[in-house]
């Protein structure tokens, strides 16, 4: 049939351009997906393993290791360590010169608490708290609970590379509490720190730690408790600003529970002056002046 031919072949003018159009159009490959910015495999230009692809910057820089966390009133932060290796933890609780009320517990399995703390501190900028906890057997979870109002946060932080460890004058100054009884020991004013090191021989550990400025005047108090005195000591360092200040351990447990305590100066300052200062700290039991 040549008529039908021609006819076939034959294009009107006015659709000429969109046939030109549409011709390569058909002859192009389908799009493939593929992440932005990177080449195929074995083609000039493919960036390295681990490299960011795409033109993506994030917006975060990595986060600060053990930086401080602020705990709100009446709000709960956990610290978990799952490696066995982490066998100690420090931590430290500050203010910004606001009351500190806080519970701190131990986590070891499912409704396991082997340790657990009450802390009171009158001023948190004046005297943090700091206390190394015992971790062995992981994993481990240390979880801080502010108990205070919602006007009175605090600062966290929790670390297990650098954990402070008391002295040999305080593993040799450990003089045995027996169950129900106290003991007190007075610092000079020079004395800025006070390491409290509570033991005992594998039984539970029960006690109250007492700062006192003045009497009866409790600027921080530590209520603790133990399953295991020897497995997991307690090591805590108050600080001792000022004069007149006095640490007071109980024994909270009964007769059949005693423990050993070791409460020796962490850090003094040569130069304190013993002169009274106008309108600061009462010297007690001292005559100066006369």
């Amino acid at each position: 049939f040549p008529c039908l031919g021609a006819c076939l072949n034959e294009v009107p003018r006015s659709y000429a351009p969109l046939a030109a159009a549409a011709a390569p159009a058909l002859r192009v490959a389908p799009p493939m997906m593929q992440m932005g910015g990177v080449s195929p495999v074995g083609s000039v230009g493919v960036s390295p393993v681990g490299a960011a692809a795409g033109g993506v910057v994030p917006s975060r820089g990595p986060s600060a290791v053990d930086a401080p966390i602020l705990v709100q009133g009446g709000s709960l932060r956990t610290w978990s360590y799952r490696s066995p290796s982490v066998e100690q933890v420090q931590v430290v609780l500050s203010t910004e010169g606001r009351p500190l009320d806080a519970d701190i517990e131990l986590w070891h399995g499912p409704d396991n608490t082997p340790c657990k703390m009450r802390v009171y501190v009158e001023n948190g900028q004046l005297r943090p708290f700091s206390a190394v906890i015992e971790t062995p057997r992981g994993p481990n979870t240390v979880a801080i609970r502010n108990v205070g109002q919602l006007e009175f946060p605090f600062a966290a932080n929790v670390v297990a590379d650098t954990v402070d460890q008391p002295t040999m004058e305080c593993l040799t100054a450990s003089a045995t509490i027996q169950g129900g009884a106290l003991r007190t020991y007075p610092f000079d004013p020079s004395v800025d720190s006070v390491q409290v090191l509570l033991k005992t021989d594998g039984r539970p550990l029960n006690a109250r730690i007492e700062l006192l400025q003045g009497p009866n005047n409790n600027k921080q108090v530590i209520e603790l408790y133990t399953e295991d005195g020897a497995d997991r000591p307690f090591l805590c360092f108050l600080e001792t600003p000022g004069s007149g200040n006095v640490v007071r351990v109980v024994n909270t447990a009964p007769v059949e529970f005693p423990m050993t305590a070791g409460v020796v100066p962490h850090s003094i300052n040569n130069d304190f002056s013993s002169g009274a200062v106008m309108g600061g700290d009462v010297v007690i039991g001292g005559d100066v002046g006369w």
